[in-house]
This record gives structure tokens, sequence and C-alpha cells, in this order.
């Protein structure tokens, strides 16, 4: 018995059976094995944990918003006041710089009025402020919390829509073949043929000025399905190409020529024997898609083609605090700091779900 960790490139029940005794493994399911694989993991479950905690704190966005902050994300209080302890400090003070001379110039220099806002207040103000204002007097934390929803909603949502539509059309394509196939490609190919930020950007800053009225749908500008869509419809090709490989591949195996010779439809063969052979690639991309749009999301937001004002998300946020960089650079790093956090954990989990669901993965076994 040595401390090293050796090396192996062989299947999952054979890897389990070195280590474990074999009648452990014996009739466990496929997901069994999975999950068996995955909980040795320590830092795919850490990152997972990790990603649940900002989930849940960002879930409980209202129940902060309305029992500890007794704000909402968009609710302004430039002339109001927050008493901490014995004191009593505005939210946004003004400060003022008087006309004076400048030896250096020969010149008087007018005097300039400002306002300051309010800074981190951790929990001296009874959790009110923990994070400071920003320049309209609006809770930085409140906003915060409010903002994660926003960014996870549509992470989430347009990562299932993409992946939903990218599973269609790899199945039809790669199912039926000949002329159906071809023009899913070239459809794909035209996609392929734009740069996706630039895209992006196009179709939601002209989707959030006008919004999108056509026939029965009627969506107003500032409505999350905008960025959601236009997120998810130019990654739809990057999913449904390689599942379309992928598919090709199992049209051609065996148990498939077997449900046609018994009379198998065409639908039970795509959604029955099909569908679940390409789940663990489905779920990965899953995975990292969700981590891929939250970034999206951001980098459009910031450029002001993604979640309108003033409605909070983690990428207008960043875009907000810019602005005071030099005078209040926590308005900015901490959205920042939001976001990376989120996307490493889940691009951990990702790498830790692939390998766990990958067979042939090479597997750490410490002897």
């Amino acid at each position: 018995m040595t401390d090293t960790a050796s090396e192996f490139s062989i299947d999952t029940a054979s890897v389990l059976a070195a280590e474990e005794d074999e009648a452990a493994i014996e009739g466990r399911s496929p997901w069994q094995l999975v999950w068996r694989r995955l909980r040795r993991n320590y830092a795919a479950l850490t990152a997972l944990g990790v990603f649940f905690l900002i989930l849940i704190a960002c879930a409980l966005a209202p129940v902060y918003s309305n029992q500890v902050a007794h704000t909402g994300p968009n609710d302004t209080h430039v002339d109001g006041t927050v008493q901490c302890g014995s004191e009593t400090k505005d939210i946004v003070s003004t400060s003022s710089t008087p006309a004076h001379f400048d030896p250096k110039t020969g010149q008087i220099v007018q005097g300039t009025i400002g306002s300051k806002p309010i800074g981190p207040q951790w929990f001296a103000c009874g959790g009110r402020y923990v994070l400071g204002a920003d320049g309209l007097g609006r809770d930085v934390a409140v906003r915060l919390l409010y903002g994660g929803l926003t960014s996870l909603e549509i992470g989430f949502a347009s990562a299932f829509l993409c992946v939903f539509f990218g599973i269609l059309f790899a199945l039809l394509g790669g199912y039926y073949g000949g002329w159906f196939d071809w023009l899913i490609t070239r459809a794909f190919d035209i996609v392929y043929a734009f740069p996706v930020i630039l895209l992006a950007v196009a179709l939601g800053t002209s989707l959030a000025i006008a919004g999108f009225h056509q026939g029965p749908i009627d969506i107003e500008s500032g409505n999350l399905l905008i960025p959601i869509s236009v997120i998810a419809l130019p990654l739809i090709p990057y999913i449904g190409r390689p599942l379309r490989g992928q598919i090709l591949s199992l049209r051609q195996k065996e148990f498939i020529e077997a449900s046609t010779a018994q009379g198998a439809s065409s639908r039970r063969i795509m959604f029955v024997e099909i569908l679940p052979n390409i789940m663990s690639t489905v779920l990965v991309f899953f995975a990292l898609t969700i981590a891929n749009n939250i970034i999206f999301e951001a980098g459009l937001s910031f450029l002001g083609a993604g979640v309108q004002p003033p409605s909070p998300s983690w990428g207008n946020l960043i875009a907000d605090g810019g602005r005071t960089i030099r005078t209040a650079p926590w308005l900015a790093l901490v959205p920042g700091i939001a976001i990376v956090l989120t996307v490493l954990s889940l691009n951990i989990f990702g790498d830790g779900l692939r390998d766990a669901l990958d067979p042939r993965a090479k597997v750490k076994i410490g002897h």
C-alpha cells in the first residue's frame, strides 16, 4: 500500500471494484454509479454547495428586502437617513468645494457641489445598507440580491431554451437525415456565420428600444423574455451540432436497428432509445451553458443591450458602479465577485459531472 495515486482509464464498474467490495456495486444502475463517482469529487461537491448558497441567498432577496432592509431594489432615498445605533446618518450626503485660487494656473477655480452615498455599514445599522448605497440612495445589498435573482433566472431560462431546441433540432436532423438534416445544418451555419456577441448586442439593442410586436406575440421593452431569447438564439447551434454528431453515430447502432425491426415508431426511437443515451452530454452542456449565459447576460447588460434599468442585474450593477470606481469601488467589485463565484462554481461542478458521467474518464484511486 502506497500513498501515491494511480491513474486508470477503465470502466466505472472496474474502478469501483478495485477500491470497494465488488458486491457493493453489483446490480447498481448507471446513475447510481455516476453518483458514487461524483461524491468522491470533493471539489465538484464543494462548488455545487457554493452555488446553492448563492442561489438560496438570491431566492431570499424579498425576505431580506422586506424584513431587514425595509426598502425595495428600486426605491431611492436621496434625502433619507438611516439610524445606526445612536447616530443618524444621511444616506446620500452633499459635499461642496468652495471657489479657490489655483496658483499653478493663476486662475480662480469655480466651486463644485456633489453627492456622496453612504459606504458599507456591515451590520452597524441593523442589517440596512450592509454594502452601502449608490448615488440614488438605493441599498446596494438589496439590489445585489435582486440582481442575482434576475441574472440566475436569465441564465437558467436561456440555457433551458437553447438546450431544448438544440436537442430537438439534433434529434430531427440526426435521425431523419436527408434534406431535413441539410436544412437544419444550413440554418446552424447561418447562425455560426455571425459573431455571437455582435448578433446578441444588435438584437438586444433593437428589442430593448421597441420591444417585439408581431402578430399574437407582444413583448414590451424591458421584459426579461428579450434578454432570455437574445442569449438563447445564437447559442442553439453550439448545442445542437455536437449532439447531432452523437445522434448520427447512435443511429447506426444495433439496438436502433432492433427497435426499427420490431416496428417501433420514429418518435419512440428518438425519445425512448436515442435521447436517454445522450442525456449525460446534455446534463454537462446544461450546467456549463448556465455559467456561460450568466456571463453573457452580464456583458449585454453592461453594454445596455440586456436587462434595462431600473431593474437590477449583475451586469448593469457593474456598469453603474464603473462610473464611481474611484470614489466607491465596491459598487462594481461586489457584483463582479458574485459573478466570478457563481460561474466558477458552476464550471467546476460541470467538469466534475462530466468526469462522473464518462465511463472511461481517468479516475484517481488512492492506495
